[in-house]
């Protein structure tokens, strides 16, 4: 690590480790239906914390007819966003650096810093977008697949920083570069599938396992399944239907990909290369595991948002893999 970028990459991580949490907020939001538990934005019935006293209740049951005040779901809403308005003020910061360091230094990277304010600027509007079309499935998994980007643009800034010394033996394996490549392809395909799944509540359009019903067959609906358009709550059971067996079967054919790249890392000589194996054979298992488990459990809470914190982790593995595999020497000393 450059002696000058010592802050920056502390920052970065920070950053890292506080994206990972809000996606993982931003999964028990969801899955408590606490999306609209603030219904304006960026405050809380015109406020900037949620109504607890009997008069500002009152207040603002009058000011937001026909939604009333549910102090659980408004405050699980509102830590979501105290939590991303500072992994914003964190990213800003990184820019800011970025610029400040840029003359010091060849070593400062400001690309992906650029890259980072403008998604969350997005972020930020697509949450906005969220309260205002009232949960509108395209717009909430947008704000899903942009925390992920994030966390992932983070994560590759602090490896870029960092001194990375346990995978730059991985650029060995030049042959797997692009097997790696189309991994994280299919697994991003996945997250995709996931995230349609929840943001139309299709968890649990499907009781049976491994198929969708044990004593009919189901009705297959890709139009009403893929309309990108239809409000939450609307869509036709077969739709959600079909949403859910898709996750299911793309997520099968992205285990057993996924598994064999990591077995052929497991397999090459290098503990770098096979600690990495063993890591994403690991979290493939865990994730299989809890998405059976969500279905024959009926998606118990803690293991649907394990199921998100796990797929993010699938994400930055991935991730890791890649710049062990492209990054030069040089960018690892």
């Amino acid at each position: 690590m450059h002696a000058k970028n010592r802050v920056f990459f502390y920052i970065a991580l920070i950053a890292t480790v506080f994206a990972l949490g809000v996606v993982l907020l931003g999964a028990y939001t969801r899955l408590t239906d606490a999306g609209l538990g603030c219904p304006d934005w960026p405050g809380c019935y015109s406020q900037m914390t949620v109504p607890e006293t009997p008069q500002a209740i009152k207040k603002a049951d009058q000011a937001f007819p026909g939604t009333p005040v549910q102090e659980t779901k408004a405050w699980t809403e509102m830590v979501h966003r105290y939590a991303a308005g500072t992994l914003g003020i964190l990213i800003l910061a990184l820019f800011l650096i970025g610029i400040a360091k840029r003359k010091l230094t060849d070593y400062q990277p400001l690309l992906v810093p650029s890259l980072l304010v403008l998604l969350v600027i997005f972020q930020a509007l697509l949450g906005m977008w969220t309260v205002t079309e009232k949960l509108l499935p395209l717009v909430v998994m947008g704000h899903l697949l942009g925390g992920f980007t994030i966390l992932a643009l983070l994560w590759l800034l602090a490896l870029r920083l960092g001194n990375c010394s346990f995978i730059q033996n991985i650029g060995q394996h030049s042959k797997l570069r692009k097997w790696t490549l189309l991994g994280l392809l299919i697994l991003i395909i996945q997250i995709i599938l996931g995230g349609w799944t929840s943001t139309n509540y299709a968890a649990l359009a499907c009781p049976g396992f491994p198929l969708c019903f044990s004593n009919h067959a189901m009705t297959w609906d890709f139009a009403a399944a893929f309309s990108m358009l239809t409000p939450v709550g609307h869509m036709v059971k077969a739709g959600l239907a079909t949403i859910q067996m898709m996750h299911r079967f793309w997520g099968l054919f992205t285990f057993a990909y996924l598994l064999f790249l990591g077995i052929c890392f497991i397999a090459h000589k290098g503990r770098d290369s096979k600690i990495l194996g063993i890591v994403l054979v690991i979290l493939l298992l865990a994730q299989v595991s809890l998405g059976i488990a969500n279905v024959v459990d009926l998606l118990p809470l803690k293991i649907a948002v394990a199921h998100n914190g796990v797929a993010a982790l699938l994400l930055l593995t991935m991730v890791t893999v890649m710049f062990g595999l492209f990054a030069k020497k040089s960018e690892n000393s």
